[in-house]
């Protein structure tokens, strides 16, 4: 298949599996907004597969061998990946930034939860926070103050799906809100999860997450006003499309157990507009000090790896002990199921 055709599974992809970013990347001008629909085209599937695929340590080992082979430049015969492996040369992706990603989706096969606030971010660093550090790459952005405010903004919109999420998450078994809030409201998160409902804990702990995003919302602003010009519309309306998410949660009470959150096409136009009025007034005005705050403790490592001056990053003990017992876990339920079939024939 050529080129385009591999682009235009990677825009199908989008346009079907995320609905906020295909919206957002129409303002992007065509010689990132293509590569950056590959970019998300990857993650997207990457991430469905673990999240909905019916077996998610496959999916994630899965990923490891479509990382090797895209940047040992043998891509699996298939559109996204060969897409993908085209990208990581043409912009000399740094393998630590997907390999994050990686790091962060073996935590959902393994079913990890996380104490504290700070190990919710750590988590997001990882899912949602590498991925506008890979959006700076496309752009040519590699200094690590702009580095730093794309981390917010990722940050920030991962929370907001999380808040988002609340219920849905419950009812596969799944809780990201941190465990420390549940102690702190008297509540046992296995009850949470046993019998799902929109308490005025819950709703509590949702308003608070959201308080979070907004806090880095605000962070990551003076980064996208120091994006290249062509490129301030598109960020600014993801910005406002995910925020926008969070207005709704605030709308329906804070109950993400029993809503879902939804923005219609009427507001996401009205964003859109904003986006470009934000990316205009950008042009006049100073720069904010705040544009040269430190990262966020989590997402400091992914600020070394994508900086334009950064050595090659060697993949982390962390993310190899953990691959390795995941493999052997899949290995021993696979040595577990042949032995049943073995007896039952």
């Amino acid at each position: 298949m050529s080129a385009e055709q591999d682009m235009a599974a990677c825009r199908a992809a989008i346009r079907t599996g995320s609905l906020s970013f295909h919206a957002a990347s129409k303002l992007l001008p065509a010689r990132v907004r293509d590569p950056a629909l590959v970019l998300y085209a990857f993650c997207r599937v990457a991430d469905d597969a673990v999240d909905e695929g019916a077996d998610p340590v496959a999916a994630v080992l899965s990923l490891q061998d479509r990382l090797d082979r895209a940047y040992a430049g043998q891509p699996r015969e298939a559109p996204i990946d060969r897409a993908f492996a085209r990208l990581i040369e043409a912009h000399d992706l740094p393998r630590a930034l997907p390999d994050a990603l990686l790091e962060g989706l073996a935590w959902d096969a393994d079913g990890r939860r996380f104490d504290t606030l700070s190990d919710v971010r750590a988590y997001s660093a990882r899912v949602a926070a590498v991925v506008g550090v890979m959006m700076c790459v496309l752009m040519g952005v590699r200094d690590r103050d702009r580095l730093a405010r794309a981390c917010d903004l990722g940050l920030a919109m991962q929370l907001t799906n999380i808040a988002r999420d609340v219920g849905e998450d419950a009812r596969l078994g799944r809780i990201y809100l941190p465990l420390d809030w549940f102690a702190e409201a008297g509540i046992d998160p296995q009850d949470f999860l046993a019998s799902p409902a929109p308490r005025a804990e819950i709703r509590a702990m949702t308003a608070r997450l959201l308080r979070e995003a907004d806090r880095l919302y605000q962070r990551a602003e003076p980064g996208m006003a120091a994006l290249p010009l062509s490129c301030r519309p598109g960020i600014f309306a993801a910005r406002h499309i995910y925020g926008g998410i969070g207005t709704v949660i605030r709308g329906n009470g804070c109950d993400s157990v029993t809503q879902r959150a939804v923005t219609g096409t009427k507001r996401k136009l009205g964003w859109l507009a904003l986006a470009g009025l934000q990316a205009g007034a950008s042009m006049v005005l100073p720069r904010m000090a705040t544009l040269y705050a430190r990262p966020c403790p989590e997402v400091a490592y992914l600020v070394e790896a994508a900086a334009v001056d950064a050595p090659q990053m060697p993949r982390s003990d962390a993310l190899i002990d953990m691959l390795a017992r995941l493999r052997e876990d899949d290995l021993r339920r696979r040595n577990a199921y042949g032995a049943l079939d073995r007896r039952s024939a």
